[in-house]
């Protein structure tokens, strides 16, 4: 059984890394010949993942075709599948996802709470819609790890924003953010894992570190698995998808977005959960039994970035001090060179508690900085 994976990045390598268990063959195509999945891949193609010739002729040689990003050739993945081959997730409804304007759209469409929205096309539509601000705007395609995504809290904002197609969301003040892992296999077979509580990074604008359980009432779990199995069911998808969420002051939760693969709101999986995040994609793509999400202990996680101020080779400090505390797990990713606020791995803390966890988890993050020689 030959896998295929377009892109090569941490979450493809992370993957492989779990289906070698499996005696499973790996084949990746990448832009990047130094790209994380390089070395562990069983045969690696350099092309870009837009290609849609490369990308075809990628996928002939596989039995079963993912994507560990969203911004890849979907014309060539609908070839594939159009051909016979097994391509999760399903191209269509990678093509509805990548573009956030659509899965706004399709969230209004099914019923599915979500922050008031507009689609604009440029900074002057944007401009007509003053009043609708304070707002976050969100490019609809190409945004990734905090890029493509800029507040609006006045007309000079907009002038500094993105000239470009957009979704302008409301502003929705005060809310917790959240975020649950589903997936479902072609027999149908849905499963969940347990809720996690995000905390942002204000600079970055993406995940500074996670912690499960979820300090919520059992109520808000529900209603988030709830909203996550209905959502994966609707979208007819095979795989998993990553729903974040918004939990406002009154109680009312709210998708955010979803990204169709593997998520860094999942990472702590590998140590924390009986199966982790890369073993149910893969046990939902080739339709085998999906695994127990169980939370078999507290846990956090914590990205390593970048330093800002340190752009090349990488150096990660304080990693022989950080490792000294037991329950400490770091993921390098491989990456050869850094730059600020560049992902460049996470590490995973497990402690007897919640608090206990997250207490390590600030200590690590103060101990291991990632910089440049």
């Amino acid at each position: 059984m030959t896998i295929g994976i377009v892109g090569g990045g941490q979450l493809g390598r992370m993957f492989i890394q779990n289906g070698l268990n499996y005696g499973l063959t790996f084949h990746v195509l990448d832009p990047d010949p130094e790209a994380p999945c390089e070395p562990i891949a069983h045969k690696f193609i350099c092309a870009d993942r837009n290609d849609e010739e490369a990308v075809y002729q990628f996928g002939q040689q596989c039995d079963v075709i993912t994507i560990e990003i969203e911004n890849v050739s979907i014309e060539a993945l609908k070839r594939l599948e159009a051909e016979g081959k097994k391509v999760f997730p399903q191209p269509h409804v990678l093509e509805r996802i990548k573009d956030k304007g659509l899965q706004k759209l399709f969230y209004q469409e099914h019923g599915i709470a979500t922050a008031p929205f507009l689609l604009v096309d440029s900074k002057e539509e944007a401009k007509q819609h003053i009043d609708f601000l304070p707002a976050m705007q969100k490019m609809r395609v190409g945004g990734y790890d905090g890029k493509g995504v800029h507040p609006l809290h006045s007309e000079q904002d907009i002038e500094q924003g993105f000239d470009a197609p957009s979704v302008l969301e409301k502003w929705v003040p005060d809310v917790a953010e959240y975020a649950m892992l589903v997936a479902r296999n072609e027999s149908g077979e849905v499963s969940s894992f347990p809720l996690v509580e995000l905390v942002f990074n204000p600079e970055a604008n993406l995940v500074d570190y996670l912690v499960s359980p979820a300090k919520v009432d059992s109520g808000i779990e529900v209603k988030a698995r709830e909203m996550a199995e209905s959502l994966i069911a609707k979208l007819d998808m095979v795989g998993l998808l990553a729903v974040e969420l918004f939990l406002s002051k009154e109680g009312e939760l709210m998708v955010n977005e979803v990204a169709p693969r593997p998520h860094n709101s999942g990472h702590h999986t590998i140590e924390a959960c009986v199966s982790s995040q890369f073993d149910q994609l893969l046990r939902s793509i080739l339709n085998w039994p999906l695994g127990d999400t169980k939370l078999q202990t507290p846990a956090a996680m914590i990205n390593l970035l970048g330093e800002k101020g340190h752009t090349g080779k990488v150096v990660y400090k304080g990693m022989d001090e950080a490792i000294s505390t037991s329950g400490v797990y770091p993921h390098v990713y491989g990456k050869a060179l850094t730059k600020p606020f560049r992902k460049m791995g996470h590490v995973t803390v497990i402690g007897d508690t919640r608090e206990d966890a997250l207490a390590k988890a600030e200590k690590v993050k103060e101990t291991i900085k990632v910089i440049t020689e």
